[in-house]
């Protein structure tokens, strides 16, 4: 009988105990799969929320397991960790639900969106960058267009055209002192709906220690 399949892969021999418990480790690893696995088209946006709640929820490795059994081995193994950035991605969707990078996903060297009135967030927080570089090319109408930065990622909007729409551009006051490690440049054309710049928001512990003056700062 073939053994258990391990959230890496992996698979269980005979003697081996499928039910041992899941480490916060191992529960991120399969998190970071299933990320990098809707990134590439591979999960629909329900599915990832479905395996990302059961992943963050399972006890066991024997729990995690299904949850990657279905995806390519390569991606499975590597994980986000061993991941390369691809040249292109390519989004389209129409009239659907959101659009969401987030966590730990591996951002491209190009990144085409074709979007009609769904919202789009990319959230650079935890991303994967492994260049220095990223073109966002835009054919995108109605909501809002979100990216999310951190200290050292730049974002210029300069060929960017709107049509019955407006960009608020809100920066980090860190980031002039940080060295940039990422440049994004938008180019194309947004109709309608809004483009959104902004740094993660604090969290409160954070906002007690900027103190008044910092949150005068940002206001």
């Amino acid at each position: 009988m073939p053994g258990e399949i391990s959230p890496t892969g992996k698979q269980h021999g005979p003697g081996s105990t499928p039910d041992l418990r899941a480490s916060h480790a191992d529960r991120d690893r399969v998190v970071d799969v299933l990320r990098i696995a809707a990134g590439d088209g591979l999960l629909t946006a329900d599915e990832l929320d479905e395996r990302l709640e059961a992943a963050l929820s399972a006890r066991t490795l024997k729990e995690l397991a299904p949850l990657t059994a279905d995806l390519p081995p390569a991606l499975v193994e590597t994980g986000a960790a061993g991941a390369e950035a691809k040249d292109v991605v390519r989004i389209e969707q129409v009239h659907s639900g959101p659009v969401e990078r987030a966590g730990r996903w591996v951002v491209p060297r190009r990144l085409e969106l074709a979007v009609t009135f769904c919202t789009v967030t990319l959230d650079f927080t935890e991303a994967v960058i492994t260049h220095d570089r990223l073109r966002i090319e835009v054919a995108m109408t109605g909501k809002t267009l979100t990216l999310v930065t951190r200290p050292g990622i730049v974002v210029d909007t300069d060929g960017l055209q709107l049509t019955h729409s407006r960009i608020k551009h809100r920066r980090s006051p860190a980031a002039s002192d940080t060295p940039v490690t990422l440049r994004v440049e938008l180019v194309g054309r947004k109709a309608h709906g809004r483009v959104v710049i902004r740094p993660a928001r604090r969290t409160l512990g954070e906002r007690l220690r900027g103190g008044a003056g910092s949150a005068a700062t940002t206001a």
